[in-house]
């Protein structure tokens, strides 16, 4: 066969992949990670890298982590590398069992790996159990010239055991999930759990990183907090923990102090009441051009639904600082990462933005303070991005309504259930009272009822006034809890309009038909790719062409009689330059 013919063939399958694969089987975009999945590196496979720890090291981040047989033994520490913390290089297995006898039939938990620039090696430590209890309780120390090269397993060990100090019996203190440290001064610390996970114990290092120097603080004592994660911001260290309950999740907590020895504060909650249903591995300073952004790594066990070590999932979120002392981790399904910039933020699939009109006052939806916690109000369409709204998918059909202004999310207040509740802008944290199920009215207006509540948005007492609040309120066909959802054109977005709904273009006695139109302005745009997303979504029922025969047979691209995802496909096409009609 021609090169040219291949050339063809190939283009035409590309083509009908692109077209036929379902958006949701599709490949993330650059710079964006899914949560509650298994990562997977640069050729595919799954990544172990459970329990993990990771590491910045040149132009390279380091992840290394526990991989695991289906009985739980220890099958090695891998470790992968990326420069932009999303594709994920897998560089081998750093520790394995043959790299001493003790590693032979045993566990490892919890690898993680520090560099010490004194003496230009990387030193890691973790957990060790003899494959047969876990009433060892040991640290274990390996180290290496090189990051991902071969690392050398020194031993394991119970902290202290040589000063007399017995814990359960045996000499030494317990050291079960652990974490590393390094301060700006250098020096380096070991975190674990002692005591049958009742207590928190901080141990200095000596300056080689590869031994215990003596015990800083117990912290936490008789409040049983594992997974622990330690670093510092400003001048204030965190330490975020979760609770002690096996594979299941539990509420995340965090608490902080300005000495490593003393002086810290009570736990608070970090996240939902499962930490999103992940336990922490590790939180790690994402430093770029415009600032620093701490990435929460976690793992979503799969002994939680009875699975193994192997099947456990990642959950990947930024921590947000709201001052030195008030921490918060919001929830988003996907994250987007610019690692260069040091930002992280919520990736937003469908990035088309709404404005949310009321039927009864002809004003738009404003998170116009634009301030968490603020309660939301109508104003009149000034064309500003408080006004304007994303629409992303929950689960079973339910959408969080999202501010392209503030990036926050649309929420009853304190997750009420009664009239009269006030809707406000808050951090995304996967609650239901932030959860809305849009109905079409089929008069082109839609109402907007809150899943955990089961009421509509309501204009508060059907005000049609600038700053009227929003609040819910049982349905009561009200004009003012009808809504018109009126997409925006990003070439136009500051440019308000002065009413609320779209003029359709006045039909013509013998209309001609431009596939992809479906608004009827003679023209295929980004615009009618919304339309047409609505109306396969449900969203609405018709084209808004002064004839909706007209739209429905410009969606219709394939002309084969119904509107349906593959014309969806063929309109990214047309939009692309690669079909024309």
């Amino acid at each position: 066969m021609k090169k040219s013919h291949i050339s063809i063939v190939l283009a035409i399958f590309l083509i009908l992949l692109s077209i036929f694969i379902p958006s949701s089987l599709s490949l993330a975009a650059e710079g964006s990670v899914t949560n509650g999945t298994q990562f997977k590196d640069t050729s595919g496979n799954v990544i172990h890298a459970h329990g993990g720890g990771l590491l910045k090291y040149g132009e390279f981040y380091y992840w290394y982590g526990e991989y695991r047989d289906s009985s739980n033994y220890f099958l090695g520490v891998r470790c992968y590398r990326s420069k932009d913390l999303v594709n994920w290089e897998y560089r081998g297995e750093v520790l394995a069992p043959d790299s001493a006898s003790e590693l032979a039939k045993c566990n490892v938990e919890r690898p993680k790996v520090m560099y010490n620039a004194s003496t230009n090696e990387f030193v890691m430590w973790m957990h060790w159990e003899n494959g047969v209890h876990y009433g060892e309780a040991r640290a274990a120390v390996a180290f290496c010239k090189t990051p991902d090269g071969k690392f050398t397993y020194q031993g394991s060990f119970r902290p202290l055991a040589s000063t007399g100090v017995m814990d359960h019996g045996l000499p030494g203190y317990m050291s079960r999930d652990c974490n590393v440290f390094v301060d700006t001064d250098g020096k380096g610390y070991f975190i674990s759990s002692s005591n049958e996970n009742m207590d928190l114990h901080l141990y200095e290092l000596t300056p080689d990183y590869k031994n215990i120097a003596r015990l800083t603080a117990k912290l936490y004592v008789g409040q049983q907090r594992e997974a622990p994660c330690l670093i510092k911001r400003n001048s204030y260290y965190y330490l975020i923990t979760s609770g002690c309950t096996g594979w299941s999740p539990n509420q995340g907590k965090y608490s902080y102090s300005q000495n490593l020895s003393s002086g810290w504060s009570a736990l608070y909650n970090l996240g939902n009441s499962t930490t999103y249903n992940s336990q922490p591995a590790f939180v790690i300073p994402v430093q770029g051009s415009a600032g620093t952004t701490y990435l929460y790594t976690g793992d979503r066990w799969a002994g939680a639904w009875n699975g193994k070590v192997n099947e456990s999932q990642y959950v990947w979120l930024p921590i947000e600082f709201r001052s030195d002392t008030s921490l918060q981790l919001p929830f988003y399904n996907s994250i987007k990462i610019d690692a260069a910039e040091g930002n992280i933020t919520e990736n937003i699939p469908d990035t088309t933005k709404y404005k949310i009109v009321n039927k009864n006052s002809g004003k738009v939806l404003d998170a116009k303070e634009g301030t968490q916690a603020a309660q939301l109000v109508q104003w009149t369409d000034n064309g500003s991005l408080s006004q304007r709204w994303y629409l992303v998918d929950s689960d079973n059909g339910y959408k969080r309504i999202v501010s392209a202004s503030s990036g926050f999310s649309l929420d009853v207040k304190d997750g009420s259930t009664s009239d009269g509740g006030a809707i406000i802008q808050w951090y995304s944290n996967g609650g239901t009272n932030q959860q809305w199920q849009i109905t079409d009215n089929g008069d082109g207006y839609y109402k907007i009822k809150n899943r955990s509540s089961g009421k509509l948005l309501d204009v508060f007492k059907w005000s049609t006034d600038d700053g009227g609040l929003i609040q819910q309120w049982a349905d009561a066909g009200g004009a003012n809890q009808y809504w018109q959802l009126v997409l925006v054109n990003d070439a136009t977005t500051h440019t308000p309009t002065k009413t609320p709904t779209i003029t359709p273009t006045p039909a013509k006695s013998n209309p001609v038909v431009v596939k992809g139109d479906v608004d009827g302005n003679g023209a295929a745009n980004s615009i009618d790719f919304g339309y047409m997303k609505m109306y396969l979504l449900g969203m609405i029922s018709q084209f808004p062409t002064s004839d909706p025969n007209i739209g429905y047979q410009g969606a219709d691209i394939n002309s084969d009689g119904t509107v349906n995802s593959i014309d969806l496909g063929y309109m990214r096409q047309i939009l692309l330059g690669i079909l024309k009609f």
